[in-house]
């Protein structure tokens, strides 16, 4: 025992050290339990703001070109091509 401490400062002493160890210690056990359920929860839960995905994209869309469209998209394919 050090001479200039008493045994309440030694007393109080082992008393903080006794309860900072029984903090980390809860402290460790309800981090561990919130990640637990946060993984439940990520896991069965959307979020609510954001809206439903489709489970299919949107319908195709398709325009019928005229003869006159079509060979000017064919002139353009082949400058395109040609530039390479």
């Amino acid at each position: 025992m050090p001479a200039h401490a008493s045994i309440y400062q030694l007393l109080g002493m082992a008393f903080l050290a006794l309860v900072t160890v029984a903090w980390g210690i809860g402290l460790a056990l309800m981090l561990s339990r919130g990640r637990e359920r946060a993984a439940l929860w990520r896991a069965g839960q959307t979020l609510s703001a954001l809206p439903r995905q489709r489970e299919v994209g949107p319908p195709r869309e398709s325009v019928e070109l005229s003869p006159a469209e079509r060979d000017a998209f064919a002139v353009l394919v082949r400058r395109l091509g040609a530039d390479r």
